[in-house]
C-alpha cells in the first residue's frame, strides 16, 4: 500500500528541489499537451524558452524581460508577505486595476500641463488606490470576521466594471472619435514611465519592483514585523503567545500587498500598456499568485520565479504567432506550473511509504 507519512519536520531539499521539478514537469506534460494539439512538442518548448533569450530577434525580446516581470515581481512580493502569515489576498488583479485608475486619473487630470511633479503624484495615487481596495476585505475581516479570500477575490470584478465604467465614460478620450479608452499616456510626457534607457526596457515599474524585494528581504530577516509575519504563518498560537497583533498584521499585509499591486497597475498604465482601456488587465494579479509560490515566497526567488514566468509569455506569444499554438494552450501550460509546484510541495512536509501502517 502506498501512503503518505507526515515527516517530523518540512525537508529543506524538498523544498528547494519543488520549483526546479515542477517547471520540468510542466515541460514534459506541456510537450504533452502541445503534441496533442498537433504541434511538435520539442520545437514548442524550444521556442517558449529558448527564443527570447538567444533566437534571431532576442534583441527585441530580451528587454520585454523587464517589462512583463516588473509588474510580476511587484505584486507577488506584496502577496508573499501575507501568504507567510496566513493572510490571502487572491484579489491582486482589482487592486491592479483601481491603481491603474488613480493614477491614469490624476494624470489625465492635469493634462495637458507639462511638469515635473505630475508622474511622483501618480505613482502615490496608484499606490493609494491599491491601498484603499486591499482595506476593503482587511476591515471587513478585523471587524467582522469575513474570509478575505472570497471578498477580495469578488471585489476583482467589481474593479473591472469600474474598469469598463471609466473607459466609457470619465476617463474616455474626447478626441478618440467614440472609440473607448482614454488618451495615450505615452504621448503625454509629464505622465509617460518612459525607459529610462532607451530600449533597455528598464522603466520605472522595474526600479520599483527592485527596490520591493530588497524591501521584503530586509523587513523579513531584520525586522521585528517581519519576524511576527514569520511567526504567525508556521506557529500561530505561539504568535499569540509572543504579543503579536492579529489586526494591525492583517492590516499591514493587505495593505502593502494591495499598494504594491496598486503601484504596479499605475507603471503599467503609464508605460507600457499607456491607456485605461476595457482590456487593460490582462491578468498579472493572478498570476503573481503562482509567482509567489514558484518562488517559495521569498524575495529572490520571487524574483527569479518573475523571470521565469515572463520568459512564458513572451515565448508563449511568439509560439502564437509561429507555431499558431492557441492562446488558451498557453495559458494552461503556465497554469501548469502551480498545479505541479503544489503536487511536489505535498513531499516536502510528507515522505511516501510503502506497506501498511503500523497499528499501535
Amino acid at each position: 500500500m502506498i501512503r503518505l507519512e507526515k515527516r517530523p519536520q518540512p525537508s529543506r531539499a524538498w523544498s528547494l528541489a519543488t520549483p526546479l521539478l515542477a517547471v520540468l514537469a510542466t515541460m514534459i506534460a506541456g510537450g504533452l499537451l502541445f503534441a496533442a494539439l498537433g504541434k511538435d512538442p520539442v520545437e514548442a518548448i524550444r521556442t517558449i524558452f529558448w527564443e527570447p533569450l538567444f533566437g534571431e530577434f532576442a534583441f527585441y525580446y530580451r528587454p520585454q524581460l523587464l517589462v512583463k516581470g516588473a509588474p510580476l515581481v511587484l505584486i507577488a512580493i506584496g502577496l508573499s508577505l501575507g501568504f507567510k502569515a496566513g493572510i490571502w489576498n487572491i484579489g491582486a488583479e482589482g487592486q491592479y486595476i483601481i491603481g491603474a485608475l488613480f493614477g491614469a486619473g490624476v494624470g489625465l487630470a492635469f493634462y495637458p500641463a507639462e511638469a515635473w511633479y505630475i508622474f511622483p503624484l501618480m505613482v502615490i495615487a496608484g499606490g493609494l488606490g491599491g491601498w484603499i481596495w486591499a482595506m476593503i476585505p482587511a476591515f471587513l475581516k478585523v471587524r467582522f470576521g469575513t474570509n478575505e479570500i472570497l471578498v477580495s477575490l469578488m471585489l476583482v470584478y467589481v474593479a473591472e466594471q469600474f474598469l469598463a465604467s471609466m473607459s466609457l465614460g470619465l476617463l474616455k478620450n474626447p478626441e478618440g472619435h467614440g472609440f473607448p479608452g482614454s488618451r495615450n499616456l505615452q504621448q503625454y510626457d509629464s505622465a509617460h514611465n518612459a525607459d529610462l534607457i532607451a530600449g533597455s526596457g528598464m522603466h520605472w515599474g522595474v526600479v520599483a519592483a527592485l527596490i520591493a524585494v530588497i524591501f521584503a528581504y530586509v523587513l523579513l530577516n531584520r525586522h521585528i514585523t517581519g519576524y511576527h509575519i514569520r511567526l504567525t504563518g508556521e506557529a500561530p498560537r505561539a504568535a499569540r503567545f509572543a504579543g503579536v497583533n492579529p489586526t494591525r498584521l492583517i492590516l499591514f499585509c493587505l495593505g502593502t500587498s494591495g499598494m504594491l499591486a496598486g503601484l504596479a497597475g499605475m507603471f503599467e498604465v503609464s508605460g507600457p500598456s499607456g491607456q485605461v482601456s476595457i482590456d487593460f488587465n490582462v491578468g498579472y494579479g493572478f498570476t503573481a499568485i503562482i509567482v509567489a509560490f514558484l518562488g517559495r515566497l521569498h524575495p529572490v526567488g520571487i524574483l527569479l520565479a518573475g523571470g521565469l514566468m515572463a520568459l512564458t509569455y513572451i515565448g508563449g506569444d511568439i509560439a502564437q504567432s509561429n507555431l499558431q499554438l492557441p492562446s488558451a494552450a498557453i495559458q494552461v501550460f503556465q497554469g501548469m506550473l502551480l498545479f505541479f509546484l503544489l503536487a511536489f510541495d505535498l513531499l516536502t512536509n510528507f515522505r511516501i511509504s510503502l506497506g501498511k501502517p503500523e497499528v499501535a
